[in-house]
């Protein structure tokens, strides 16, 4: 049995099912960690839906910027932006079924017995493994529960930082922005979301979140995708996994037992 670690899809059916032959996936035998963002900007996300719910629970796939947005605009609190290639998801004769499935996923993911972790973009420096995963449970609970009043809220870049005295949709915001959204932080948590370049073009006073030398979550190996402009990275406790497939570069997996990398390389799709 292998895990396989694969990083953003964003609608690239036809790179996805090549890197599975690549790696010799078995669904019988192995197990695929997707880090988020299964769809959008490619041209067959409703397609990717599809083949990662069959897999049932040979698959554990995080919620990602792209797919909650889907979910926003499917609950009527979104709008389609230029270069979204949604429309076929809502479309779909199996709508209901696809963002039922979707909308259960989780945000943030651990298993003890290979001692790594999973998350879409980014940790607040302030939380470990422990709190990680139960802010992204408390996300996981409102999706749940009141998905209407959740994705109402959701859009804002207010506030900016985590403290743990926030309450109702401020507090789900921020878990919610750290764990889909954030690339760089200060020390304090502090996050800038207009900076998405590759690091050294951030603000003065900002390091990508996995570099702050204060981050809780250190010393646990986690696997996180979202920033295509990063690249390929590979230290003894951070994996980054997207390289850039819809934009024409390669889509990986990392095998997290071996730490061995397979890519295919990828036409341009994004717009």
């Amino acid at each position: 049995m292998a895990t396989w670690a694969i990083g953003d899809i964003q609608g690239c059916y036809d790179e996805l099912r090549t890197l599975l032959r690549s790696i010799g996936f078995r669904p019988d035998r192995d197990r695929l960690w997707l880090v988020g963002d299964l769809i959008n900007r490619g041209p067959r996300s409703a397609d990717v839906l599809r083949f990662v719910r069959a897999l049932g629970d040979g698959a554990v796939s995080l919620l990602g910027n792209h797919d909650l947005h889907l979910l926003a605009v499917a609950a009527g609190h979104g709008r389609l932006k230029r270069g979204d290639t949604l429309q076929e998801i809502l479309d779909a004769p199996d709508r209901a079924a696809l963002l039922e499935w979707l909308r259960e996923r989780p945000l943030f993911h651990h298993d003890p017995d290979l001692n790594v972790a999973m998350v879409h973009a980014a940790l607040a420096p302030s939380w470990d493994i422990r709190a990680a995963a139960a802010r992204a449970g408390e996300v996981s609970s409102a999706l749940r529960s009141d998905p209407d009043g959740y994705f109402r809220h959701m859009y804002g870049n207010t506030p900016h930082r985590w403290d743990d005295a926030l309450q109702g949709p401020q507090r789900l915001r921020v878990i919610t922005d750290y764990l889909t959204r954030v690339r760089f932080c200060q020390p304090d948590g502090t996050y800038d979301m207009r900076a998405k370049g590759p690091p050294g073009s951030q603000p003065a006073g900002f390091l990508p979140w996995y570099a702050l030398p204060t981050r809780a979550s250190a010393g646990t190996p986690i696997v996180f995708g979202h920033w295509s402009t990063v690249g390929m990275v590979a230290t003894d406790d951070v994996f980054a996994l997207d390289t850039g497939c819809v934009w024409g570069r390669t889509l990986s997996a990392l095998c997290l037992e071996e730490r061995r990398w397979v890519s295919v390389d990828c036409p341009q799709h994004g717009r």
